[in-house]
Order: structure tokens, then C-alpha cells, then sequence
């Protein structure tokens, strides 16, 4: 596989994996708070709770994210296995 490929499977794949622990993460804290607070949550703020839990679990995802994303690059050498996205054009100046 080239390089072009491997970037489009990493970023697919951790695109996906984004995703899969953001709704992991807010099954989670949903489940903790049905257990544990609905009963004391008055009836007026549950759908607040709610967005408040859907927030905190895209926040959460998104540091859990970079954490996976530093380790893979001090394990795997990113200039040997992908290529950049966004590449520098060569401006000639004339003068």
C-alpha cells in the first residue's frame, strides 16, 4: 500500500473509532445517571441533563482522541507510513 492509502485508512479508522467511543462513553454516563441521579433530577431539567451528558461525552472523546493519537505517534514514524494532508505549495517569488 501506498502512502495516500494508509493516511485514508488512518483517518477512516480513527474517524470511526472517534465515534465508537463518544457513543460508548455517553451509554456510559447515561447509564450512571438512570442508576444513580434520575430520581433526585427534577422532572423540568431531565432533557437538559440529557444535551449536558451528550456534550460532556464529545468532550471527553475528543481528549481521549488526541491521548491515542500522541501515543501512535511516538510509536509509529508518520513521515514513513503517511502522507501529509494538507501539503505546502511551492510559491515562486518573483522579484
Amino acid at each position: 500500500m501506498n502512502k495516500k492509502i494508509n493516511t485514508l485508512l488512518f483517518i477512516l479508522g480513527a474517524t470511526l473509532l472517534n465515534i465508537f467511543v463518544t457513543i460508548l462513553i455517553f451509554a456510559a454516563l447515561t447509564l450512571l445517571y438512570i442508576k444513580v441521579l434520575m430520581a433526585a433530577v427534577p422532572e423540568e431539567s431531565r432533557a437538559w441533563i440529557f444535551a449536558l451528558i451528550f456534550i460532556v461525552a464529545i468532550v471527553a472523546s475528543f481528549f481521549i482522541y488526541r491521548l491515542m493519537l500522541k501515543l501512535i505517534v511516538k510509536k509509529v514514524q508518520i513521515d514513513k507510513y503517511f502522507d501529509p494532508i494538507f501539503a505546502r505549495r511551492n510559491i515562486k517569488k518573483s522579484s
